[in-house]
């Protein structure tokens, strides 16, 4: 029983400056970072942990992070190189609601998303300063099923653990994976964009709290000595090129 297999499903790439990944940092130095999803192949179904950018949303709203995204790293392509289709997602887990995060699930009608249920009611009414944040409304899609993600931890499944880490936004959610055979998974999501912001415990130029964001990344590099994690950096080019991408597998 729990999980089985874990991809990373490329969802290609976006650019920001610097100093928004390292918060004030660097000013005037444009990056482009690497988005993905992690695909769980678990006892209990097929699960998605976020489900990436849609192109045509950053192009209409954030036409300055010059998208880039193939045929080949949509969602649905990406599910079928590891030989599913997006009818059989069964449940997306949403470390939040930002449009890198959420804009795969207007491909997936059939799975129930779980999110933090503080994360939606922002998401809906958002700070005047987080709107391009959460400028993909595909949440607020009326065939959407939602369940809630309540609490400091939530055993979600099996060998998937959830810790609340708010900083980034409200209701951030950062994941463990306990896979045999392995040491664990820590997927920090936002809490920290990098390697190097991670080791200098920086935390990123966009965020609704920045104190809470920073109590979550030491929250994080505890929780990851403690367990002896391997730590999954979501916008890091190098550690990005280190990864198994899809169809290869963990």
């Amino acid at each position: 029983m729990g999980v089985n297999r874990v991809w990373l499903l490329d969802s290609g790439s976006l650019v920001i400056d610097r100093s928004h990944v390292m918060w004030n940092i660097d000013t005037g130095n444009p990056v482009r970072f690497p988005v993905y999803s992690v695909l769980i192949d678990h006892t209990d179904g097929l699960f998605l942990f976020d489900s990436g950018f849609d192109k045509g949303t950053v192009e209409e709203y954030l036409a300055f992070e010059l998208p880039e995204q193939t045929e080949d790293q949509t969602i649905t392509a990406q599910l079928e190189r590891c030989g599913f289709g997006p009818s059989d997602v069964s449940a997306v887990i949403n470390s939040h609601l930002h449009f890198d995060h959420c804009g795969g699930q207007r491909h997936l009608p059939d799975a129930v998303t779980w999110v933090g249920k503080e994360e939606l009611r922002h998401a809906l009414v958002p700070e005047p300063f987080e709107r391009l944040g959460y400028a993909d409304k595909v949440f607020h899609r009326p065939d959407s099923v939602y369940r809630w993600l309540e609490g400091d931890e939530v055993d979600f499944a099996d060998g998937i653990r959830l810790v609340h880490t708010p900083g980034h936004t409200v209701g951030h959610y950062s994941m463990v994976i306990d896979k045999p055979g392995r040491r664990p998974m820590l997927f920090c999501a936002d809490v920290t964009y990098t390697q190097e912001t991670w080791e200098k415990e920086l935390i990123s130029g966009f965020h609704n709290d920045p104190t809470a964001n920073y109590v979550s990344l030491r929250k994080l590099k505890r929780l990851a000595e403690r367990l002896d994690a391997e730590v999954f950096f979501t916008h890091d080019n190098a550690a990005w090129e280190s990864y198994r991408h899809a169809p290869e597998h963990y």
